[in-house]
């Protein structure tokens, strides 16, 4: 009698916050700054700070395309996704400013993506190697005179994507020397010996001193390769004021290659059952607990239940390898069993 007592507090609990999964929210944006006049509201100041937030999570989430879908969205149509919002005490910090942390709800902000058939990027802190060299005709700058590698981290600073330039290497330096007439053909993977695995980018910065900059961005990223050439304009720019704008819209490139990677389509949502041996260490109220932190799962239904496994249906959004990696750092284990996926607590 115990155990079907157990198994109805187990299901109530895990119905209840079935719709609710998500408390780790890529839809927050938090420390907006907005600067109060001496005739100011806190309305206005609300206003201008629900306003700037959703231009923020937009243009971390979204494509440059995409928001240009959403420029036009009316304030009222914005405050309508708000969740709710907090507000620090101004004389704590400034007389003349707010901050506040905006919390956008999910499940609208996704119902707004579907309607206007917008994909957004499940991106959190995400490091990028990066290697930026200059080629001038024959003459390649890798570390030395080269102000793209000691500028890049002091002029472009994100708080999605961390920059990580390597040391200098003497390997490296060979390895480009010896393909720089056509460094489409390099491997990524032996100028970054020591990050193989991690998302990886060569910006070769061709002929610096021109009109219109050729810039060749070569990645490697989530394990795809892509590569990409696109122009920068000098427009009557000092040299180094030209170099500054190039570092800056070559980062923004490379961040839309990395969210390329990472689209999450609200339309086409994925579903698999896993299977949950009930023990001391897995049980279903410790997974649904760390379940609630994984924003691309949208709900999870018990298909079956007794007194030695749980079987669950879960619902996401994205790839699969994704929802396990993500599992994975909330130390939880999917995998397949001959025909069947189970799924544990570590």
């Amino acid at each position: 009698m115990k155990i079907y007592k157990s198994i109805f507090i187990i299901l109530v609990i895990f119905f209840k916050t079935g719709n609710v999964l998500s408390s780790e929210n890529i839809f927050n944006v938090n420390n907006i700054e907005i600067e109060l006049g001496p005739e100011a509201s806190f309305k206005d100041a609300s206003n201008k700070a629900v306003q700037k937030g959703f231009e923020e999570l937009i243009n971390k989430i979204l494509l440059k395309d995409d928001v240009k879908k959403l420029s036009n969205l009316k304030l009222q149509d914005i405050k309508d996704l708000v969740l709710y919002y907090q507000t620090f005490d101004e004389k704590k910090i400034n007389l003349n400013k707010k901050i506040f942390n905006i919390y956008f709800d999910k499940d609208k902000v996704h119902s707004l993506f579907y309607k206007k058939g917008i994909s957004y990027s499940e991106v959190t802190k995400t490091e990028l190697y990066l290697l930026p060299i200059i080629k001038d005709g024959d003459q390649l700058y890798i570390y030395n005179k080269n102000f793209f590698y000691e500028k890049w981290n002091e002029i472009f600073n994100d708080d999605l994507i961390e920059f990580i330039l390597p040391i200098e290497n003497i390997e490296t330096i060979q390895n480009l020397t010896l393909h720089k007439d056509n460094l489409f053909k390099i491997d990524l993977k032996k100028i970054f010996k020591e990050y193989i695995n991690e998302s990886l980018a060569l910006v070769v910065v061709e002929e610096p001193n021109s009109k219109n900059e050729k810039v060749l961005l070569l990645t490697n990223i989530s394990g795809k390769k892509i590569d990409k050439t696109f122009i920068v304009k000098r427009q009557k720019l000092k040299k180094e004021d030209y170099f500054v704008k190039i570092i800056n819209e070559t980062s923004k490139e490379l961040i839309n290659l990395i969210k390329t990677q990472n689209l999450v389509d609200i339309r086409t949502p994925s579903f698999i059952n896993a299977k949950l041996m009930i023990d001391k260490k897995n049980n279903l109220l410790e997974l649904n607990q760390r379940l609630k932190k994984i924003g691309l799962i949208n709900d999870v239904y018990i298909l079956e239940l007794n007194k030695n496994y749980v079987l669950l249906k879960i619902k996401y959004l994205g790839k699969l390898n994704k929802i396990i990696n993500k599992l994975k750092e909330q130390k939880i284990i999917l995998r397949i069993l001959g025909e069947e996926w189970s799924i544990k607590i570590t």
